[in-house]
């Protein structure tokens, strides 16, 4: 768990408490078990809104397959939820994000708690999330994109082998036939990435299902949303922070 130690943006609100938390589900395609590829934003988020975070070690194949990853993620927030006191965390202040696959697992773990009651996050904040996993193809309008259509085959026919299952909402939650109850969502989209299709919908499916909805599509970058201008980046990550700390504080 990495903690603040100096004052962010929302520190003030909980320099004499227990501290909020935001976990975080790293990307890589449900491949790589990395969770420090994401620290750069880890310690952003610390840093700007003084909150807790959980970068979370999850299960990837082919060890594991689905749906071990976006379990872990529900037990996890689950946790916190009850136990949270015992670590310095409100319980009742946490945020749920992550980026690409990540995304993929945190916008599960939302479903799954919001049908399990076992946690009520303030807040779901997914950066170019995977959430259709049910097609092998994504149209983009990218000639070189960075994800392709033989590494889309790879995850999907690693993790998520069962292909009967690859349909079911915690699989590919864009497939969810019911989005309400969820927590107010930020949904960062990019240009030119082959998954913004199924983002685009989510944020649409969300929106009309009742739920708050900021739709970030950032022209121009590919999958790889914050390698783009410094300036550009920066701005980006401190808007996807304030996102989390002002749902955390609030």
């Amino acid at each position: 768990m990495h903690r603040p130690r100096s004052t962010g943006r929302h520190a003030a609100d909980t320099l004499d408490a227990r501290l909020p938390a935001y976990v975080h589900l790293h990307g890589g395609g449900f491949l790589m078990r990395y969770p420090q590829m994401d620290d750069f934003f880890v310690h952003h988020v610390v840093a700007r809104t003084g909150a807790a975070v959980v970068n979370v070690d999850y299960g990837v194949a082919p060890r594991h397959r689905y749906p071990v990853a976006q379990e872990q993620a529900h037990d996890v927030v689950a946790w916190l939820a009850e136990h949270g006191a015992e670590e310095g965390v409100d319980g009742t202040r946490i945020a749920v994000g992550g980026f690409s696959a990540g995304g993929n697992v945190a916008a599960s773990a939302c479903l799954q708690l919001r049908d399990s009651g076992a946690a009520t996050p303030r807040f779901q904040l997914l950066t170019v999330p995977s959430l259709d996993i049910t097609t092998m193809h994504k149209p983009t309008s990218n000639p070189r994109p960075m994800i392709d259509a033989r590494l889309l085959r790879l995850v999907r026919s690693t993790y998520f082998r069962d292909e009967s299952r690859r349909s079911e909402p915690y699989a590919s939650p864009v497939r969810s036939d019911d989005l309400h109850g969820l927590p107010p969502t930020m949904i960062v989209t990019a240009g030119l990435d082959a998954l913004r299709a199924e983002g685009d919908a989510y944020a649409a499916q969300l929106a009309e299902a009742g739920v708050p909805v900021e739709h970030v599509m950032v022209p121009g970058r590919d999958h790889y949303v914050l390698d783009g201008p410094v300036d550009d980046a920066r701005a980006l990550m401190d808007r996807m922070a304030d996102a989390v700390g002002d749902h955390l504080v609030a």
